[in-house]
């Protein structure tokens, strides 16, 4: 019987978030399918399900809006048809273009209005409720499959035409070709999201291939490959077919994009590590020779499917997960901005859920050995793995994340998981899935978090525990002569000086710390030294953690009630652990400072970051308390390192990214700038008396500026003031002429952040960004600093000026420099002249400092300062036209570049993604390490905690996604700054 059409089955339609905007697209789309001239397309009538879905859509999706009203009649077609017949019709139209196309470029085309006609497709299914979760990403996973077929056909029959390929059946030279195309992750599971990548990994028989006379089939291929990522991936006019990931082959740092069936296997067996045992669960050919591709997945069944009940594997799966999200109780649901792929309780944990107990069991039931997550529930619950109410419960939960995500990425067509932070976004999506308002989809987020938060730990608190706390050898510290079975185990766990652990050890029990006097405290100890030295040798530096450890014992008052605490809560035994050995920065801090702990405790500090108000209301108490000029440096000292090594805290655990910590990182800084400006202020003012109309202004340059800070960010600042122009001198007991009063109160406002006392130093400054210079003074006067960047001041002094920002001062004068900065940066500008000057700029910094190790993030080719360079160009040569271009931050710069259409959506995409990963991977380096990265002497624990930052599965995928974000932004560069 046939299926109804899937304007009749819709039983749910979104809300319009924007009514206004919803009405005038409803319109443009009848007067857009009037003028079509398509006799078949009918407008949905007013009040219908089909009219309701599509004002729904229209006031709530952008990205959907725009594929819509870009073809009426298709949208049209698509309602008046079931979605699997219009599906299956698209995907043999597709079969058919590609079948007559003659060159790439129509090749390219024909793929990318599929994806359109699919994206269209799923999106009015899934939001007019006609199809559910499984439907939804079967029918994208099943697209991108045509897709592939249809484009590996294509390539494989051009390489025929050219005498390279001699296949047994011209008509289907994909069959028998040897030529292996694996989908991995959601494509391979059939779970494509709604804007996914298509991870595949690509493999080719060299015995079977059917090559050409004098072809050498490593190079045919992997020449195949890359314009199969082409026709797939490159944006053109119309799009793009399917982003396509290629770096969950063996070794992606070192190897081909296509490698052969040989090579492949010898990795596996012999190098093959347990996340890829967990990729290779949902593997599936997809594309190619299917039936060589079937073969290769049973040759390689032993790897992934072992007989025996294999839990050490599974702790290192479980790994790897800690890695990609934070380490098993760190992390706390936070709703806005929660990730829902990545955060606690988000689809990545169902997805681990079930994998490892696959892994555990699959050896044994192979009816275990299913590639959907859903129905991998299933089987695990009709086995007895988990209980019915778990498997209901779990997979509730995955089909709602599925489907938010799917709105999530519905909006904008990008590859988010993230909810927005707040406000209006986070209403926009609430609406689009159905919701009145953001507190009802918060409190349902919250419930499936929260359930699958749940189920996730009780499985791995039932997984038996290998390591050496249950199975440790001699760990004996008493005597006074060492224990060589104890050297031994020391040494096996991986201190590199065992003599001075068991000596640092037997220290303690000699109660030379006040912590340590009670013989309740020195019991305590014995017990938890093992769970101790194990969280240690998990560190970057466990020898460094335990002298940090030591450090930090000596200053506690009393011992037991810690230890206790540590034992009871091993989640927090390992961030201290984590913290002592491999954030030197956050350990020296920690170490003086134990009572820092205390605010670790508190079950919400992990998942809420304080705001800027809360930050001031922080400084400005612990100033008010100082007793004296000097107390109130110390106090400043204190607050600032504190609340440093708290953000330091929440990076290190995973529960604040990137951006999150900058913002977290500069809005203290700016608050003890202010804060100890007033301080200066006064003292000059008691000193050296006051000016009539006297004030100055403190303006953060720099990643102050833009709020990128790090956690050892310098402050590059500039002070600019202004007095009545009758003022000849400060009316105090030692007076002053203006220029004097204002450059001594800003040399004792840069001691008061730079000086060391008692407390050490706040921070260093920089004031090279002022006018003139190192050879100018000290403080300018706000005429003289309008007229010089108005008339004077060199196009590098102006792109700086884009990330300026008035941190402390004087409303009025605040205000007026702001403005005569935003007067500046709009002003119009000579193209070639800037953009001369801004490459000239590039040059000498190459010159200088420039460098070809792709771990000098900041200044290497196609590096952070590229990204910024072509955001502060954009910016100065379209200011004038477009004032709303201008941002402080990298990000929102290019984002509102992008938005206003003078940054294409393909270089946006790549410089974001870019900026994203550099601010990412710069945040862990400058927390955790002094000095140069170096990848040869780097701890193994420093490159986990990278890889986790970037989202990667291991160190060598990192440095191959780093080294491809290099080319692709110096690529840009190139091509933007020209």
């Amino acid at each position: 019987m046939p299926l109804p059409p899937l304007a009749d089955r819709i039983t749910h339609t979104p809300i319009a978030h924007d009514a206004a905007a919803a009405g005038r697209f409803m319109a443009d789309f009848s007067a857009r399918l009037a003028q079509s001239g398509a006799a078949s397309a009918l407008p949905p009538q007013p009040e219908t399900p089909a009219a309701r879905l599509l004002h729904g859509v229209f006031g709530s999706s952008p990205y959907l809006t725009r594929i819509i009203l870009a073809d009426v009649a298709e949208a049209t077609s698509c309602l008046a048809s079931p979605p699997e017949d219009y599906l299956r019709q698209s995907n043999e139209r597709l079969a058919e273009d590609l079948a007559s196309a003659r060159r790439h470029d129509e090749a390219m085309k024909a793929l990318r209005q599929a994806k359109r006609r699919l994206a269209i497709a799923t999106a009015l299914a899934d939001l007019g409720a006609v199809w559910g979760v499984e439907q939804v990403t079967n029918a994208l996973s099943d697209g991108a499959d045509a897709m592939l077929q249809a484009a590996v056909r294509f390539l494989l029959r051009e390489a025929a035409k050219q005498g390279k390929f001699a296949p047994p059946d011209p008509s289907v030279p994909e069959a028998d070709s040897g030529y292996i195309i694996l989908a991995m992750g959601k494509h391979g599971a059939r779970e494509l999201n709604y804007s996914s990548d298509t991870d595949l990994t690509v493999f080719y028989d060299a015995h079977k291939a059917p090559l050409g006379e004098g072809v050498e089939p490593g190079p045919f291929f992997v020449r195949i490959t890359r314009n199969l990522v082409k026709l797939m991936s490159e944006r053109t006019s119309d799009g793009y077919g399917f982003r396509t990931d290629l770096r969950l082959r063996p070794d992606p740092g070192a190897t081909q994009v296509a490698l052969s069936v040989d090579a492949a296997l010898h990795y596996y067996e012999t190098f093959g590590q347990n996340w890829e045992r967990a990729a290779f669960i949902k593997a599936r050919p997809v594309a190619g020779d299917q039936q060589a591709g079937e073969m290769f997945l049973h040759d390689l069944a032993p790897y992934v499917w072992r007989k025996h009940l294999d839990y050490a594997s599974i702790a290192d799966i479980h790994a790897m997960k800690r890695q990609i999200n934070a380490h098993k109780g760190h992390a706390e649901i936070a709703i806005e901005g929660h990730n829902l792929k990545l955060g606690r309780g988000g689809i990545r944990e169902i997805e681990f859920f079930v994998q490892t107990q696959q892994l555990i069991a699959g050896g044994r039931q192979p009816d275990l050995r299913v590639r959907g997550t859903l129905t991998a529930l299933e089987k695990l619950a009709e086995r007895g793995w988990i209980t019915g109410e778990t498997a209901t419960e779990m997979g509730e939960a995955y089909h709602f994340l599925r489907g938010l995500e799917h709105r999530l990425q519905m909006i904008n067509d990008e590859q988010t998981h993230s909810l927005p932070d707040a406000g209006d976004a986070f209403e926009r999506v609430a609406h689009l899935s159905g919701y009145e308002n953001g507190a009802g989809l918060a409190a349902a987020v919250r419930q499936r978090l929260e359930t699958v938060q749940a189920h996730y730990a009780a499985l791995f608190e039932d997984v038996p525990t290998l390591s050496r706390e249950k199975s440790h050898g001699n760990l004996v510290f008493v005597g006074d002569i060492d224990d060589p079975a104890t050297v031994k185990t020391l040494a096996e766990m991986g201190f590199s000086s065992p003599a001075s652990v068991i000596s640092t050890v037997r220290g303690w029990h000699f109660g030379r710390y006040p912590a340590m006097r009670s013989a309740r405290a020195r019991e305590a100890l014995t017990e938890f030294t093992p769970q101790l030295l194990e969280a240690l040798v998990r560190t970057a530096q466990p020898d460094s953690a335990l002298s940090s450890f030591d450090r930090f014992l000596a200053a506690l008052p009393a011992g037991v009630q810690l230890f206790a605490l540590l034992r009871s809560n091993p989640h927090l035994l390992g961030l201290l652990a984590d913290i002592l050995g491999t954030a030197p920065r956050l350990a020296r801090i920690v170490s003086r400072r134990a009572r820092l702990m205390d605010a670790v405790l508190d079950p919400g500090f992990l998942g809420h970051t304080p705001s800027r108000e809360e930050l001031a209301g922080i400084v400005d108490a612990a100033l008010a308390e100082s007793r004296s000029y000097e107390d109130c440096l110390d106090r400043a000292r204190t607050v600032g390192k504190e609340q440093a090594f708290l953000i330091g805290v929440r990076v290190l655990s995973g529960t604040v990214d990137a951006g999150r910590a900058g913002h977290a990182y500069s809005a203290i800084a700016a608050q003890l700038i202010a804060g100890l400006h007033a301080q200066v202020e006064t003292q000059m003012q008691e000193q050296h008396g006051s000016l009539p109309g006297g004030q100055m202004v403190v303006i953060g340059m720099g990643k102050l500026g833009s709020a990128e800070m790090t956690a050892n960010s310098d402050l590059d600042l500039i002070t600019v003031y202004d007095y009545d122009d009758g003022a000849l001198q400060s009316d105090g007991a030692r007076p002053l002429a203006p220029a004097q009063y204002f450059a001594r109160q800003t040399q004792r406002l840069i001691a008061a952040l730079t000086a060391p006392t008692a407390e050490g130093k706040l921070y260093e400054v920089d004031m090279r960004l002022r006018p003139s210079g190192k050879a100018g003074p000290v403080a300018t006067r706000f005429a003289s600093f309008a007229s010089y960047q108005a008339r004077e001041a060199w196009t590098w002094e102006h792109m700086a000026l884009t990330r300026a920002r008035v941190v402390a001062g004087p409303p009025a004068l605040r205000d007026a420099v702001t403005a005569t900065i935003s007067d500046v940066l709009r002003q119009p500008r000579d193209h070639a002249r800037t953009v001369a000057h801004v490459r000239d700029m590039r040059l000498r910094i190459a010159a200088e400092k420039g460098s070809k190790y792709i771990w000098d993030i900041k200044v290497v080719r196609g590096g952070l300062v590229d990204v910024e360079f072509i955001a502060q160009y954009l910016q100065l040569i379209h200011a004038h036209e477009h004032p709303d271009v201008l941002a402080r931050c990298t990000i929102d710069a290019l984002t509102r570049l992008s938005k206003h259409g003078l940054l294409a959506e393909d270089d946006a995409a790549t410089l974001l993604n870019a900026a994203k990963l550099y601010h990412g991977l710069t945040q862990v380096l400058r927390l955790c390490i002094d000095g140069r990265f170096d990848t040869a002497k780097a701890p193994e624990g420093l490159k986990a905690m990278l890889c986790h930052a970037a989202d990667a599965p291991d160190f060598r995928s990192l440095e191959a996604t780093l080294t491809e974000n290099l080319e692709a932004v110096a690529a840009c560069f190139d091509r933007l700054v020209a």
